[in-house]
């Protein structure tokens, strides 16, 4: 800055200058809420009142979002997603004002508090803070039940919270920045239905082939959204402690992928030479095959004899989740249809393949494929599938691949090893047939307590109503990462 200070603030100032600005202070500052403009808009003269009303973001209706004031013109934006930017980018109005924003620094008392508490505290068991319904828009009950299980994942709702998304794009269509605003919206204390329409739109737009009032599958529209809030997390980088970026098989850094993806890892073995071919490929969820399907399902075998697996009762006749992971990550014959290059025999030959996990995620999705579509036929497969609380994916793992041999099950044990244990925090059912169905969600608030969500109605629902349920969309969290 030159001796003579800013050019822009000198222009600025010519007659009247400072009353402009007390009345801008005055209608600005002290309108912060919808009551305070109420009151604002029947004191005010005419001249006030237009602006005590406009005291909310002219470009996303904000109140919050550190709110600032053009000083050239009558136009408010905030500052939190770019508007009072553009606004002056756009009209070369250069000065603006909002209230003084300050980060939080803990007192010397809260910072002996801390010391003497360094584990985050519980929230009290009748805590309904984060419970809020969402209108259902038309046939919009596939999002509203995926928001409902992204808001309430514990470390992408702690991401959101603290306000670490830095937004890189220029437009106002960012689905990240959206989705924060949701958070703030959800655990803002505010009891009444939240309507999702901004989302909804936004979503049409970055997914075109979801857009229109048709229902959808919630499955893809998981897909979907997290697909274009990793492509709008452009900036948001997570560092391990020593400062390097952290790594994932899709070797980005953005919060979505930290969180959702996990490393798929396909052996192709010849039957020839024995050689293997290792691939590993980047994952969101895992697709599971349930028996009742066109596709042959694997012998459930344990289970027979109503052991238990995994924490899961297993009835006679019943399918588990365990007996689908066994049956995903079981070797698969190719045949003599699907020969592969072998490069150790350098011929075509028969072939097994084997998947499995390579690197868990630290949110695991598991899709149970009750949709199936064939040339011959479309229908809805109501197999009952039970699902455990708690998950150990320890005998899946590439690691554990020599405990299992053609197929067999053998149980790993290992006590010390949490970090392939899972707990459940979200389950979305489907209602009715391929031609006429509902989506709603079970959602886990704190530990054993559970709310089921069907669209803006949200009622409190046992352990036995989440594990008796048919189960669609069932999401898992790695325990050591959990809070209490």
């Amino acid at each position: 800055m030159s001796p003579a200070g800013c050019s822009h603030v000198n222009g600025y100032k010519v007659d009247n200058w400072k009353q402009n600005l007390r009345v801008i202070y005055q209608c600005f500052v002290w309108s912060g809420t919808a009551e305070t403009r109420r009151r604002k808009v029947l004191q005010s003269d005419a001249g006030w009142t237009e602006l005590a009303k406009s005291c909310i973001c002219h470009m996303c209706g904000a109140h919050l979002n550190r709110l600032h004031s053009c000083l050239h013109c009558v136009f408010f934006g905030c500052f939190t997603k770019k508007h009072i930017h553009e606004h002056a980018k756009n009209k070369r109005h250069n000065l603006g004002i909002g209230e003084k924003y300050t980060t939080w620094e803990p007192t010397k008392r809260e910072l002996e508090l801390l010391r003497h508490n360094p584990k985050r505290r519980k929230i009290t068991t009748n805590c309904t803070i984060g419970l809020r319904g969402l209108i259902n828009l038309g046939n919009t009950c596939f999002m509203n039940c995926i928001v409902q299980a992204l808001t309430h994942t514990p470390l992408l709702r702690d991401f959101f919270l603290s306000d670490r998304h830095k937004c890189e794009m220029q437009s106002n269509s960012c689905l990240v920045c959206e989705m924060s605003q949701l958070f703030q919206e959800f655990y803002s204390g505010h009891r009444s239905p939240h309507i999702p329409f901004r989302l909804l739109h936004l979503v049409w737009t970055h997914a075109r082939h979801l857009a229109g009032y048709e229902q959808q599958d919630a499955h893809e529209f998981l897909i979907a959204a997290l697909d274009v809030l990793h492509r709008h997390c452009k900036g948001d980088t997570i560092r391990d402690d020593n400062g390097k970026k952290a790594n994932n098989p899709n070797h980005c850094n953005c919060i979505i992928d930290q969180i959702f993806t996990g490393g798929l890892q396909s052996d192709v073995t010849c039957q020839v030479c024995h050689g293997v071919s290792t691939t590993i490929d980047p994952f969101w969820d895992i697709s599971l095959d349930l028996p009742g399907s066109s596709t042959p399902f694997w012998p459930l075998s344990p289970g027979g004899d109503g052991s238990t697996v995994n924490g899961e009762s297993h009835l006679s006749g019943s399918t588990t989740l365990t007996d689908c992971l066994r049956r995903f990550t079981r070797p698969e014959h190719l045949g003599s249809s699907a020969k592969i290059k072998c490069g150790g025999c350098h011929s075509y030959q028969e072939s097994t393949k084997q998947l499995t996990m390579k690197k868990l995620p630290i949110v695991a999705c598991f899709h149970l494929k009750r949709f199936e579509h064939s040339a011959k036929l479309r229908r809805k497969i109501t197999t009952y599938v039970s699902f455990p609380l708690e998950l150990d994916m320890t005998p899946f793992m590439a690691s554990s691949k020599e405990s299992r041999m053609n197929g067999q099950y053998q149980q790993t044990v290992d006590v010390l090893n949490n970090d392939n244990k899972y707990s459940l925090f979200a389950v979305v059912n489907h209602q009715g047939t391929l031609e006429s169905g509902h989506y709603t969600s079970f959602i886990r608030q704190h530990k054993d307590q559970w709310f089921k969500c069907d669209d803006a109605i949200i009622t409190k629902a046992s352990i036995k109503d989440v594990l008796d349920s048919e189960g669609y969309l069932l999401f898992y969290h790695k325990q050591f990462l959990e809070y209490e």
